[in-house]
């Protein structure tokens, strides 16, 4: 801020009556300063004034002999000139803000790339990126059991895919959320190498990593590959992101493919899924309320968890693991082995309603089964109804667990 006219004289001659009341030497200090400064410049410092940040020294055509002779008239004051510090810093932070806006990189981080490039902000935001990179790799190792789950439906099938990331801070960041439901899309648009079950496709994410495609989010945009938008937006979170999985389910020509997403932030976005495929024998059926019912049943698929759709597909393993259990359970009463035998079947028939989707009661009116829901359904279409096959999917299911025996594992050959 500099002094002008009347203001900067009063001052000057205010700052020269306090200088000649002290006790320093007039002459031999002003002689001092102007040698010192060997260019006639003039200096004075007050300890009261310590806190202006910056001076400028203002030249003087005064002599020196002029200047022994009467300190007063000699006495110039350096110009205290804030305007320019004030608009280095007001551009600085302006590029600060602008870098932070493009790649919401941390302020620490953005910074510090700005200075390294010199306050160049393209070249500011190639170095993050170039960094970012490199931090993605290191954490690429790290566990990553939080996300989100991305749906993509057309109308013969539908896509959902597992986009994990280590902290559900970053599952909410809308460039994480951008990313899911982008690659949801792509992986609708994968025609399965794998063997078909039950119109269920698993679709690798090593099948997807190398597909080519446009992110267009205004922070991450431009064409590259799936791998290479993971590890961007990886690089921009500061987290290990991770596609872990995806699942694809058609149907047949007539026929429907319902879904529901549990805790959505937003459509097309969930922590849990399910999805389920209904068909319908007669091709000239209205599909409005088998779309109605199947909607239902796959919020029923999330609610009730179900393992099996029909008690025939029960794995004889499975089975056979439960029926142990039972009857030991049964043993431990003291009771006759007939009577050992009645309570295991008993309890096998609640078994099969507890992880058999046909057996189960429907969530929604549990005076019916969903096998009895059916029944009532094809007899409105006037043609039967049937589901074809069902998933159900949740964020960082088995990660934990997996985690926990490799821990138990490493324990185990350390001892």
């Amino acid at each position: 801020m500099a002094f002008r006219g009347g203001a900067k004289r009063s001052l000057g001659s205010f700052l020269c009556n306090r200088v000649l009341n002290t006790s320093y030497s007039s002459s031999s200090t002003c002689t001092a300063s102007a040698a010192a400064n060997g260019r006639g410049f003039s200096t004075w410092v007050s300890s009261r004034r310590s806190s202006f940040a910056q001076v400028t020294e203002i030249p003087t055509s005064i002599s020196l002999q002029f200047a022994n002779t009467q300190c007063g008239s000699a006495l110039f004051l350096r110009r205290f000139s804030v305007g320019t510090s004030s608009s280095s810093s007001s551009d600085q932070m302006s590029l600060i803000k602008q870098l932070r806006e493009r790649t919401s990189a941390p302020i620490k981080d953005v910074k510090a790339a700005l200075i390294d490039s010199n306050w160049d902000i393209e070249a500011a935001q190639k170095e993050l990126r170039r960094r970012g990179k490199v931090l993605a790799s290191k954490k690429s190792s790290r566990m990553a059991a939080e996300g989100l789950l991305a749906l993509a439906q057309n109308e013969s099938k539908a896509a959902v895919i597992e986009l994990n990331c280590e902290t559900d801070f970053v599952a909410r960041n809308d460039i994480f959320q951008h990313l899911a439901l982008a690659l949801a899309k792509q992986a609708l648009l994968v025609e399965s190498s794998s063997q078909l079950v039950s119109g269920v496709f698993h679709v690798p994410s090593e099948d997807l990593e190398d597909l080519k495609f446009n992110l267009e989010h205004p922070k991450v945009s431009g064409e590259t590959t799936v791998q290479n938008a993971i590890t961007e937006v990886a690089a921009v979170m500061g987290e290990n992101v991770k596609l872990r999985r995806g699942i694809v389910m058609s149907t047949t020509s007539h026929g429907v493919v319902s879904t529901y997403l549990h805790t959505s932030p937003q459509p097309g976005l969930g922590r849990i899924a399910g999805i389920l495929s209904l068909s319908v024998e007669d091709k000239n059926s209205q599909l409005d309320a088998i779309q109605r019912v199947g909607s239902q049943l796959a919020m029923h698929v999330v609610a009730a968890k179900p393992l099996f759709l029909t008690k025939e597909l029960v794995s004889s393993d499975a089975l056979e693991s439960e029926r142990e259990i039972l009857k030991s359970q049964a043993e431990s009463t003291g009771k006759s082995q007939m009577a050992i035998d009645k309570i295991v079947e008993g309890r096998l028939r609640k078994y099969y309603e507890e992880v058999v989707l046909m057996e189960q009661k429907f969530i929604m009116d549990d005076t019916l089964t969903v096998k009895k829901l059916l029944e009532n359904l094809s007899t409105e279409v006037g043609s039967p109804v049937k589901i074809e096959s069902f998933f159900r999917m949740e964020v960082g299911e088995g990660i934990q667990r997996l985690e926990a025996s490799s821990a138990s594992e490493n324990l185990a050959q350390a001892i």
